[in-house]
C-alpha cells in the first residue's frame, strides 16, 4: 500500500487553509507573542510565501521556489534572531493549527518530526538565560 504524501492528503485548499489557521493563532494567542513580533504588522505576503512553501515541502508542485528562485529557508530567517524559544513556539503554534484544521492523528504523526527539521534548519542561534552573569549580549 502506498502512503499519501501530506500534499495528497491536505490538497491546496488544506495547505491554504493551514497556514491562514496558523497566522491567525499567532495573532491571536498571546503565547505565541513572541514570534508574532518576528513578523510584519500585515501578514498577507508571508501567509502567501508559507502556504506556497509548505506546498512543495509537503509534495505538491514547487510554488515557492517558482516564486523565489530557491527553497533555502535560511538565508530568508537569517536578519532574525531564532533560538531554540522561538523554535519551539512555532512549532506550537503549527500543532494547535493543525488541530484546529481537524487534521488527523496520521497526518499530525507523519509532519512531527519534519516540521521540527524544519523549525531546528532556521534555527541561528543557541540558548541564552538573560540573568547569566556570564552572557554580555544576547543575539
Amino acid at each position: 500500500m502506498r502512503t499519501l504524501s501530506p500534499y495528497q492528503i491536505m490538497g491546496d485548499e488544506g495547505i491554504r487553509e493551514l497556514t491562514d489557521t496558523f497566522y491567525d493563532v499567532m495573532d491571536s494567542a498571546p503565547e505565541f507573542s513572541a514570534i508574532r513580533k518576528l513578523h510584519a504588522e500585515q501578514l498577507y505576503s508571508i501567509k502567501r510565501k508559507l502556504c506556497a512553501y509548505l506546498t512543495g515541502w509537503m509534495g505538491g508542485p514547487p510554488v515557492y521556489q517558482a516564486m523565489t528562485g530557491t527553497v533555502c529557508l535560511i538565508d530568508v530567517h537569517a536578519p532574525f534572531s531564532i533560538g531554540p524559544e522561538e523554535r519551539d513556539l512555532w512549532l506550537s503554534c503549527m500543532q494547535e493549527s493543525l488541530c484546529r484544521i481537524g487534521a488527523s492523528e496520521e497526518l499530525k504523526t507523519m509532519l512531527e518530526v519534519p516540521l521540527f527539521r524544519l523549525a531546528e534548519a532556521v534555527r541561528n542561534r543557541e540558548a541564552t538565560k538573560a540573568n547569566d552573569p556570564a552572557i554580555i549580549a544576547s543575539c
